[in-house]
């Protein structure tokens, strides 16, 4: 759980990861320099549940959500990982019908959907039940609240230092490692949409689709431009 002066909203995500009814689990926050109450919330939620453990920010190195994401998952000890930003929510049986679901299949990586909410109502975001790599690049069909990831299968990771479309990239280059991702569809996860957040601006996001198709993905200017132009025809359907 990346958080950068997140304490508005920290409580309420902390409060969803422990209130699973799977209980096998470690919550990794990774501060990244805030400057209000969100490290002292988190050390105060990490000395009620020892599953819970707090990274404070590096003094030097990167900075960034990925580079947050990264460093907890180099200090993550479960075979599976999980994420969730300090702004969203998973539901009470998240956990436990995910992995139940990855464990009886054999899963490498699983996805599923999700409720958007923002200030005038939600809606519930379905996912399709399988997507591999070539189908991903026509645009990203897995919440980064919803993904988990099986280590054993898929080996080390880390996402990409990107400031945004980081999940993206980093589904990109598991699935040149596993066949496909499998998408559970039931709503497990809330997403609250942020007004004024770096991945609301949907010019500057596609932007960041560009030039994560171009230098990150390495496509040349006319497939990255066909696979541009269906994300975005994609998410205006969408709404």
């Amino acid at each position: 759980m990346p958080c950068l002066n997140a304490a508005a909203c920290l409580p309420r995500a902390v409060a969803s990861v422990t209130a699973q009814t799977r209980h096998d689990w470690e919550l990794i926050i990774a501060d990244d320099g805030s400057s209000d109450a969100t490290p002292a919330l988190a050390r105060e939620r990490a000395a009620a549940d020892p599953r819970i453990r707090v990274l404070a920010a590096p003094e030097t190195g990167p900075r960034g959500v990925a580079a947050a994401r990264n460093r907890g998952i180099a200090v993550a000890r479960g075979r599976y990982l999980a994420f969730l930003d300090a702004d969203d929510e998973w539901l009470p049986e998240k956990l436990a019908r995910q992995l139940g679901w990855m464990q009886a299949e054999g899963l490498a990586l699983t996805y599923t959907g999700f409720w958007r909410v923002h200030a005038t109502g939600r809606r519930e975001v379905r996912v399709p039940a399988r997507v591999d790599r070539q189908r991903l690049l026509r645009g990203n069909v897995i919440g980064v609240l919803t993904a988990i990831c099986d280590r054993d299968q898929l080996g080390p990771m880390a996402m990409p230092l990107l400031p945004l479309r980081q999940d993206y990239a980093f589904w990109l280059d598991l699935l040149k490692r596993t066949e496909a991702a499998h998408g559970l569809q039931v709503p497990l996860a809330i997403y609250h949409v942020t007004p004024g957040s770096l991945s609301a601006n949907r010019w500057r996001a596609s932007a960041a689709t560009w030039r994560m198709y171009r230098e990150h993905a390495g496509l040349g200017p006319l497939p990255a431009a066909w696979y541009l132009a269906s994300h975005v025809i994609r998410r205006l359907i969408r709404g």
